[in-house]
């Protein structure tokens, strides 16, 4: 292995969004910091299952409006 061309492998703390952490050791940041997350296997709706529609500023409704006359007839 060459020297001084590999990036710093050092441990860090990881705090999910629940507030559960553990130590791993990764190149991102510098030794002993704390990476939060906010997404992780237990909040992502691709692992829980559970979706959430959040509608910022009207657009789910901007796209009702804009596509009602499309699609099925109630």
């Amino acid at each position: 292995m060459k020297s001084e061309i590999h990036p710093d492998y050092h441990e860090i703390n990881v705090v999910m969004t629940d507030g559960s952490a553990f130590k791993t050791r990764s190149t991102w940041g510098k030794a002993g910091d704390t990476l939060r997350l906010d997404i992780d296997p237990k909040s992502h709706p691709a692992w829980t299952g559970v979706q959430k529609l959040l509608d910022t500023g009207g657009q789910i409704a901007k796209f009702n409006k804009r596509f009602a006359s499309f699609g099925l007839k109630r």
